[in-house]
């Protein structure tokens, strides 16, 4: 009976979780079909919440949250539902008929709850909220869908700062470049299987063997076909959806690591990680947890940061425990940041990978190759490892052996692949249990 109380519920709040308002709202539904009744859901976004974490620290952040509980509660009725959805989202579930004038009536209710400023160690905390509104069977006829809805209505209340929004199809289009309803639906992606993994492999220059692929995820989107990681990426960066994804890119490429090693393939992987990825301190334990569940060691893992990342000095802490678990950091898209070489010699940075603007320049600009080839000698000079993106044909490969290049990633090497197209090329290339060595 403990372990399904801890399964249905929040340890920082004690409210409901996730798992548990998705079967209350099933149940709802279905008593909502036989009655003929409205059955409402609530999304209740926290905005703001990210700078007291980062002003007051994570403890603070908790308390915060344990207070936007307390309140929601305060304003609900006891048969209600209200859940903790994950991050600093939550979401109410009515209990009864309930349609928009009154889902209405319970928003202004929350958001006068939350609005109220709040108080940490005597000092003065502000957040807002933004509430998306959706109502079965106007606007979906399933739990799925309803909170989707839901969840772009969020983002529509965000965008308009207008407190609360109710789902329209207009939303659905409202945004300028599509992206709005694109990263209301991604977190249902994640859950519904929808994301996936392809590969490019990062070979030796000299003798060409694999060290290691980079991860980059796909969304095979139902409507929109298969998505670029530009598509969605950076508006996920600017939320807390980020946080689900990396887990899932983690997760999903450790798992194929260990397939591989399973199959005889000995081979490492890269992840790329975002700027709010390294302000999450929990972030190198789950790190640390996944290579223990996948069994796969740690120096097999690569976290690729950009230049624009590492100046962060928040960032630095949660790199050094990156570092101690054994992982290598690795500094993308070198040359198009401002880092410096103070920042190249106090972090736990084993490589840096020449951006692919530079590397496409080699043989037609004189400029594009002195810079390259100085790269390459800073890295040397620093003691780390360099790879050359970009490289699309066998002239430029051959410069960069020329230059010293210690490894490249490009078209000319493989096109970025799933994993099972890609299990062949490996290991025809990359031998067999241990053949390869970083």
């Amino acid at each position: 009976e403990a372990l399904q109380y801890r399964a249905l519920h929040d340890a920082l709040t004690g409210m409901p979780n996730r798992t548990f308002l998705r079967e209350r709202l099933e149940e709802a539904i279905r008593a909502g079909e036989r009655e003929l009744k409205p059955v409402g859901v609530l999304l209740l976004d926290l905005d703001g919440f990210k700078s007291v974490n980062d002003s007051l620290g994570h403890e603070a952040g908790d308390r915060v949250l344990q207070q936007v509980a307390q309140r929601m509660r305060s304003v609900l009725r006891k048969a209600d539902t209200v859940a903790r959805y994950g991050g600093d989202e939550f979401a109410v579930v009515p209990w009864g008929a309930t349609d928009v004038p009154r889902a209405v009536v319970i928003a202004e209710k929350l958001l006068q709850a939350v609005d109220a400023p709040f108080t940490i160690d005597d000092q003065p905390v502000n957040i807002n909220g933004s509430i998306g509104i959706a109502i079965f069977p106007q606007h979906a006829d399933d739990a799925d869908a309803l909170m989707r809805r839901a969840d772009v209505a969020m983002y529509a209340a965000k965008r308009a700062r207008s407190g609360f929004s109710v789902y329209s199809t207009d939303q659905e289009g409202g945004d300028n470049d599509g992206r709005l309803p694109l990263i209301g639906k991604l977190r249902y992606a994640i859950d519904q299987f929808e994301l996936l993994l392809h590969y490019q492999p990062i070979v030796a220059s000299g003798d060409g063997h694999p060290l290691k692929v980079e991860a980059l995820v796909r969304w095979g989107h139902p409507n929109h076909g298969l998505l670029p990681p530009d598509d969605f990426i950076p508006s996920a960066e600017q939320t807390d959806l980020i946080k689900p994804l990396t887990a899932w890119v983690l997760n999903e490429a450790l798992g194929q690591v260990h397939a591989w090693s399973k199959a005889g393939i000995d081979i490492g992987v890269s992840v790329n990680l975002s700027a709010r990825n390294l302000l999450d301190a929990e972030l190198p334990d789950a790190v640390a947890e996944l290579l223990r569940t996948w069994q796969v060691p740690p120096e097999k893992l690569s976290l690729e940061i950009t230049e624009r990342t590492i100046i962060a000095t928040e960032a630095e802490e949660t790199l050094e425990r990156l570092h101690a678990t054994g992982v290598q950091i690795s500094v993308d898209d070198f040359g198009t940041g401002y880092s410096s070489l103070t920042y190249l010699r106090r972090l736990p940075v084993r490589e840096i990978k020449i951006d692919k603007s530079f590397v496409q320049d080699m043989t037609t600009n004189r400029d594009g190759a002195a810079i390259v080839r100085s790269t390459i000698d800073l890295g040397h000079n620093l003691g780390l490892q360099v790879v050359a993106e970009g490289v699309e044909d066998e002239t430029t490969a051959d410069l960069l052996r020329e230059y010293g290049c210690d490894f490249m990633q490009g078209f000319h090497i493989s096109r970025p692949a799933a994993a099972g197209p890609l299990g062949p090329w490996l290991r025809a290339r990359a031998g067999v249990n241990g053949a390869l060595t970083a």
